[in-house]
């Protein structure tokens, strides 16, 4: 029974052109087939017992996931109370406006 899949040969391989960090830094990272963003890598200075906090509410899950978690659902309630504010002057200003019957 013969194999039909080889390795590439050295010659082959050189067909293929370099991955330079520019082709990295342009690439989409996907979970599946949908875009997900990237996390960066960053240094923060956080008060003890804050850390302490999250560690002993984190488990096995990790503390750093639940503060990028909280920090989440902080900045989508910050857009949505944005959103709510903007409705509700939108709409207390259609209810001042006299409408023309």
């Amino acid at each position: 029974m013969s194999n039909s899949y080889s390795s590439p040969t050295s010659d082959e391989r050189d067909e293929y052109p370099k991955v330079t960090q520019a082709d990295l830094d342009r690439a989409t990272f996907r979970v599946g087939l949908k875009p997900a963003p990237r996390k960066r890598r960053v240094t923060i200075l956080l008060d003890t017992g804050l850390v302490e906090y999250f560690k002993a509410q984190a488990g096995e899950r990790g503390y750093q996931t639940l503060i990028n978690e909280t920090l989440r659902q902080a900045m989508q309630h910050e857009d949505l109370e944005q959103r709510l504010r903007r409705i509700i002057r939108e709409e207390l200003h259609r209810a001042a406006i006299p409408s023309a019957v």
